[in-house]
């Protein structure tokens, strides 16, 4: 096969000046060369220096005569190539503005880095075996001295990474080399750089996939992608919103999205990896842009860059380019999304960005074959969006109740229907009906009553009719007596709960939203900023939060106008107590002779009560090997009221007589 235009041009370089230097200037190979200097040499060195005239041309005119035409040939072929050459470094060269003697000097350093006998050659060509890569003295006098600026600090060759400039020495005898990356594309190994920053990935364009998914070899339209060298903001939504948004401004063009780099080094492996894969650079940013990143953007015009961000960025941290700018207004994946996804449109009532139905729909991929598979996996993913963000200041509820656990009136029932609806509708009501979603389509509700009465339960039945997860917010874990503390932890919260669709529960909330109070103390000053902060949050929050409170006069006023839905939870009637109690031993417990009528006449207790009573009874027949009987519950009930401080209006040694027994689960 033969050898590349840049390779053979190398090669007829290297075999040009070892035969000057062989033949005109008297240099033979020596084991030791440029080890020491002996006298034989003083005048075959002085002979080289350019301020004496260097050789005499009579000496070096006939061999350049006969090898000139050699190197002309090479040289018109290498500039050929690097004008339309369809392989990567060609593109390469053209995206970084490295044509002509710029060319050059990378087919050189490129096929010394390659081959050890060429290293050998070029350390006999500078007769030293200590510079076995050509050195800036060494280019600037065989390819010239617009060869070496290619080589400068912000040269070409340099600013887009395909060269590097080693040593601290003198700036002659500085060698110079290409990247290992670029020696790796050379042999057309395609992995990215290992020195980019970690998370970086590459987004190809649709029109450089084949139909089997095969990358194709793209020639970007005039040598360069669209829109390089310019600057395009993107911010707003979430980050694959964003993406999209770049991708949609920069057609044809794939684009290499990192988070921003942290070292000089992972930027220089940021920029060349874009070069050679003629790539538009999407840079994720979180805040703003330091001043040594805004000098890395500036070194590098060539690029086409892309800056992400939620926010939008100060101009005064821009690099100095002309740019345009994106804003991303909404963020929801659509019914489009989840079919190029998960191919089938989205599961009724679920809500997601398509940040979330990315990293969601990763879990389609092993959950089986066929729709229902991926459909399966997806709704893995959305359940594990929040995992670990929460831990420490949430503990997941697995919501499993369902409404035929839930024994309320029908007022409260409809009530949580309704909320339900509310979360359920809401891309129906704000994006295909076009009600404005203000202050944000979130949904907040409140749940109020004495403890016991099914405040929790109703959550998790809300939670599993909407087939997400309930996170129960651990208030202890929250509250801090450290100022600014509290606020840094609801943030936490309220962050990880926008990554995933589930319900947010805060219990005894009136701890968080009470009332503020008139300034009479720093502590009153900071609790009042903690209240407004949980104010501003909720206004711009798009998921679902329940607020649970045993007193519901002590939640401040002002977020009553942020509460979509008010549930008002009593204590059971008789009916109500009844069908608890039917409901609260499951079927394969031992129940014998409990007669339900008499307590839920006698007992006026609350559904926790009466939880806590069947649980207890049937622990204490489980230690005495006996059954779940009248005399255990009766017993149970009593420990119950006195831990509640009520007083047992019924003798536990006396059993109700008289009555029909209903027997439970026989």
């Amino acid at each position: 096969m033969d050898a590349p235009a840049w390779e053979r041009f190398a090669d007829v370089v290297l075999a040009a000046d070892a035969a000057v230097c062989r033949v005109v200037q008297g240099v033979p190979p020596r084991d030791f060369a440029g080890m020491y200097v002996g006298d034989d040499e003083i005048d075959a060195l002085l002979a080289t220096l350019p301020g004496l005239d260097g050789p005499v041309p009579a000496q070096v005119a006939p061999l350049r005569a006969r090898l000139d035409p050699y190197v002309a040939e090479v040289r018109a072929a290498l500039h050929a190539w690097a004008r339309t050459g369809d392989d990567e470094l060609a593109r390469a060269c053209r995206y970084a503005g490295a044509r002509g003697v710029a060319a050059e000097v990378l087919a050189v350093l490129l096929a010394v880095d390659l081959h050890p006998q060429r290293q050998r050659l070029v350390a006999y060509v500078q007769d030293s075996v200590q510079l076995p890569r050509p050195t800036l003295a060494w280019v600037a006098r065989v390819l010239g001295d617009d060869a070496v600026h290619a080589l400068a600090p912000r040269g070409p060759l340099v600013r887009a990474g395909l060269a590097v400039v080693v040593g601290d020495g003198a700036w002659g005898t500085r060698m110079c080399g290409v990247a290992p990356r670029v020696a790796w594309a050379a042999r057309g190994d395609d992995t990215l750089d290992p020195d980019v920053p970690a998370g970086t990935r590459l987004l190809t364009a649709d029109a450089g996939r084949t139909a089997a998914g095969a990358r194709t070899r793209r020639r970007p339209p005039e040598d360069q992608p669209p829109g390089a060298g310019g600057l395009l903001l993107v911010h707003g939504a979430d980050p694959e919103s964003r993406r999209q948004a770049a991708a949609a401004a920069l057609p044809g063009t794939d684009l290499l999205v990192a988070p921003l780099p942290a070292s000089p080094e992972a930027w220089a492996a940021l920029v060349r990896e874009a070069t050679l894969r003629c790539a538009a650079v999407v840079v994720e940013v979180d805040g703003r842009l330091a001043h040594d990143d805004t000098e890395h953007l500036d070194r590098s015009p060539h690029l086409a860059l892309v800056l992400a961000s939620a926010r939008e960025l100060p101009l005064d941290c821009l690099p100095a380019r002309p740019w345009r700018e994106v804003h991303v207004r909404d963020g929801e994946a659509d019914d489009g999304d989840w079919r190029r996804r998960t191919g089938s449109p989205a599961p009724a009532g679920v809500r997601l960005s398509r940040e979330q139905l990315r990293l969601a729909s990763g879990a389609g991929t092993g959950a089986g074959t066929g729709a229902a598979g991926r459909a399966d996996g997806v709704a893995a993913g959305v359940r594990r969006l929040a995992g670990g963000h929460l831990d420490g200041v949430a503990s997941r509820v697995h919501a499993r109740r369902g409404w035929d656990d839930l024994v309320l009136p029908v007022t409260p029932t409809g009530q949580l229907r309704d909320l339900v609806a509310r979360y359920r509708q809401r891309r129906t009501v704000f994006g295909t009906w076009g009600f404005p979603a203000v202050p944000s389509s979130g949904v907040v509700a409140l749940f109020a009553g004495p403890s016991g009465t099914g405040k929790t339960l109703a959550a998790e039945v809300v939670a599993a009719d909407l087939g997400v997860d309930l996170y129960k917010v651990d208030l202890s874990a929250v509250v801090s007596k450290y100022i600014g503390e509290t606020e840094k932890n609801l943030e936490r919260v309220f962050t990880a709960a926008a990554s995933g669709d589930m319900v947010l529960f805060f219990d005894e909330a009136d701890a968080l939203f009470g009332k503020r109070t008139d300034v009479s103390s720093s502590h009153d000053r900071y609790a009042n900023i903690e209240v407004a902060y949980l104010l501003q949050r909720l206004e711009v929050f798009d998921g679902l939060v329940i607020l649970a409170t045993n007193l519901q006069g002590n939640i401040d006023d002002a977020f009553w106008r942020r509460i979509a839905v008010s549930v008002t939870f009593t204590p059971p009637d008789e009916v109500e107590r009844r069908r608890i109690w039917q409901r609260v031993f499951p079927a394969a417990a031992p129940v014998e002779d409990v007669d339900l009528d008499v307590l839920a006449r006698r007992f006026k207790v609350t559904g926790g009560v009466i939880r806590n009573a069947a649980l207890g009874a049937a622990f204490a027949a489980a230690d005495e090997g006996g059954a779940i009987t009248m005399g255990r519950v009766v017993r149970a009930l009593q420990r119950e009221l006195v831990k509640l401080g009520h007083l047992s209006v019924i003798d536990p040694a006396d059993e109700p007589a008289g009555l029909p027994a209903v027997r439970i689960g026989g």
